[in-house]
């Protein structure tokens, strides 16, 4: 067991030059040096041909094809292909990609998303090979192996089955780097049958070392805005998947691939007709095959986009990229990836300018010093290791520990099979954070108040695994160049889901690790939560006694304060009346006029006659009684409160004094 302050290594010392695993001196695999083996074939005058993962069906994979198209795969290098090959053509583009026959979408989404980042690249693209200097028919790439950087050597034959590229295959004929990195990583994985089933998220850890999060677009984070944001301003890399194992790459009338993985590769937020549209681009791996929904190449939502815009945005071609809505995204995809060095991502708000540590951990877990039994559950007693850390900083707003657990697979990873592993997050020996899934790894994101943790690796299953733990701690008053301005890329405007799990989050975020929220508490979270929407935001902000009056008709206890159970309630309405206002507001304007609001009123649900109307739009709008939506927020909880009461009241009667209307007018008004 691990004292408090007892890191194994510290990431940035572990990467220093001359540390063996580092990117300035990667491990060998299968120990083949680059260098020596290309001098010794230039002075043998010898082409390399690589004996650990030769030009054979055992490199293919024995199930990957019949086996009479095994035995009809031939092998050729690009000096038989071409006359003048090159390794890279006009600089490395997305575009220079094509998916073959056989392959895996999952990481040739991770290898676009590469592209886009030249930061990363060059790490796993060495530059000092080619073939017009020191050409021996021997090329070598490096990826990131479970904690450190490895250097795979590879000879340049590809396989050919019928005179087509097996796998993955150049845009342009002569450019020859997607196809020789996609061998080297088939290599590095045992055999190209590997690369025909993966997860995307592995593929986008294997190209960076990075840590990666996969957020549900189904059941989203209720800061995935914000992390959206922070990730494209950080230069991240993203990618996203559509479900449907069971109908893998199958196209749909749309033009959406099911069961298939993309890589997003832009955000931005347009001016459209009177308003703005928050748009995303995503490419397709296969090189062809686009989405045929509003925002795709041939739309009429491209007419009403300036032409500046439309030319700078606008890439006419099937290439596999294309544009949609952040609407139409969240309801076409089901996963959204995001990977960089450090959860930079989790860098928005205030905390833009901050700074992570990383300690790194390797060892072994073992179910027997887990119980004294050959069997574990899930915060057993245990006397595997455990590691300590210390939270130094805490914002109620913003996440300050991030932790990625790694499970490590046999070194050629033929046949790996993924455990289901996960961590417990304990204070004083009590458990308070725990996260278990069937994955390569498992990370995850807190808010921890200040003091000192422990982190105990485990697996539900009877079976030892050698693990790398990673713990990301943020740093305390970091304010590097704070008056820098803003990205020019501005919010992404996906839908909140009425979901259980996002106004809990919210809520807890605010409450200040309390029971409940008062007004004032409140007031911030409507402003900063529901504001962030651009339509939202234009008709002005919460003010302290719209909250006060908020809270005093969801508060059921009368106690100034409102309950998690009380919070749940208001989120559901605010939820469904951002959707109506959405609907109604037709221009974009962010202000319902009158006979929107009467409409919006009416798929509420609820009713208000003439004589109401314009009584409401005094009381709640602006000098020309528009309405924004904070005060149709208001508005609409108030009619919609004193409409029950009213039915309630009426319960059982057959006749009361004073008319619906009235009654309403007279509590709309006052």
């Amino acid at each position: 067991m691990l004292a408090p302050g007892s890191a194994l290594m510290l990431e940035q010392g572990w990467q220093k030059t001359g540390a063996t695993g580092s990117l300035q001196n990667p491990k060998k695999f299968n120990n083949q040096d680059f260098s020596r083996l290309r001098a010794l074939c230039l002075s043998q005058g010898l082409l390399f041909e690589d004996a650990t993962f030769p030009a054979h069906v055992s490199s293919i994979g024995p199930n990957l094809l019949p086996e009479d198209k095994l035995w009809r795969i031939q092998w050729k290098r690009p000096t038989e292909l071409q006359r003048n090959p090159y390794l890279i053509v006009d600089g490395v583009s997305r575009f220079d990609i094509m998916q073959g026959e056989i392959g895996g979408c999952w990481m040739l989404a991770a290898l676009g998303s590469l592209t886009l980042q030249k930061q990363f690249l060059e790490n796993v693209l060495p530059r000092d090979q080619g073939f017009q200097d020191d050409y021996a028919g021997i090329f070598h790439f490096r990826f990131w192996q479970y904690g450190d950087w490895v250097d795979v050597v590879i000879d340049d034959k590809l396989p050919f089955l019928n005179g087509r590229y097996l796998s993955v295959h150049p845009r342009t004929s002569n450019e020859f780097w997607p196809s020789l990195l996609e061998k080297a990583y088939a290599k590095l994985r045992g055999s190209y049958q590997n690369l025909h089933g993966g997860y995307l998220s592995d593929a986008l850890v294997d190209l960076t070392g990075g840590v990666q999060v996969q957020f549900s677009l189904k059941d989203p984070s209720p800061d995935l805005e914000e992390i959206l944001k922070a990730a494209v301003k950080s230069q991240c890399l993203m990618g996203c998947s559509t479900s449907g194992q069971l109908r893998r790459n199958t196209e749909l009338r749309n033009g959406i691939v099911q069961g298939h993985a993309y890589t997003v590769t832009g955000a931005v937020k347009i001016r459209y007709k009177n308003g703005w549209k928050h748009i995303i681009r995503i490419w397709n791996p296969w090189g062809h095959g686009e989405w045929k929904g509003p925002w795709s190449d041939d739309s009429p939502q491209w007419d009403h986009v300036e032409p500046k815009f439309r030319e700078a945005l606008l890439r006419n071609k099937d290439d596999g990229e294309f544009w949609m809505s952040c609407e139409n995204f969240q309801e076409q995809f089901s996963w959204l990836y995001i990977c960089n060095s450090t959860p930079t991502f989790l860098d928005f708000g205030d905390q833009h300018c901050t700074t992570w540590s990383v300690d790194r951990h390797i060892n072994l877990w073992s179910p027997v010093l887990a119980t004294g039994r050959n069997n574990y559950s899930p915060g057993a007693v245990s006397t595997n290791p455990q590691y300590f850390f210390e939270v130094p900083y805490y914002d109620p707003q913003a996440y300050n520990v991030l932790i990625s657990l790694m499970q490590k697979h046999a070194k050629d990873m033929q046949g790996a099979k993924n455990l289901k592993i996960g961590f417990s997050i304990t204070m004083n020996s009590k458990i308070l954070k725990q996260s278990f899934l069937l994955t390569r790894d498992v990370t995850n994101y807190f808010i921890l108040s200040p003091g000192t943790y422990a982190v105990i690796p485990a697996t539900t299953e009877d079976q030892e695994f050698e693990f790398l733990l990673r713990i990301f701690v943020r740093n305390q008053d970091y304010k590097e160049n704070s008056n820098s301005p803003p990205s020019p890329v501005l919010p992404m405007d996906v839908p909140r889901q009425n979901q259980d799990s996002s106004y809990k989050a919210v809520f807890l975020r605010y409450a200040k690790q309390g029971s409940a929220i008062d007004a004032s508490q409140l007031q911030q979270l409507l402003n900063e939560v529901i504001l962030q929407d651009e339509m939202t935001s234009l008709g002005g902000r919460f003010s302290f006694d719209s909250c006060r009056g908020i809270l005093s008709l969801m508060d059921l206890n009368s106690n100034g304060q409102l309950t998690l159970r009380e919070f749940g309630s208001l989120w559901r309405r605010l939820t469904k009346y951002m959707d109506i206002f959405r609907k109604e507001n037709r221009n974009h304007s962010g202000f319902l006029d009158v006979s929107e609001l009467k409409s919006a009123i009416q798929t509420a649900g609820l009713v208000a006659n003439e004589q109401l109307l314009p009584l409401m739009t005094l009381r709640y709008g602006d000098a020309a009684r528009r309405i924004g939506f904070s005060d149709f927020v208001c508005c609409m909880l108030r009619l919609e409160t004193m409409t029950y009461a009213f039915q309630n009241l009426a319960e059982g009667r057959s006749q009361i004094s004073m008319t619906a209307m009235e009654w309403l007018t007279l509590v709309m008004y006052t």
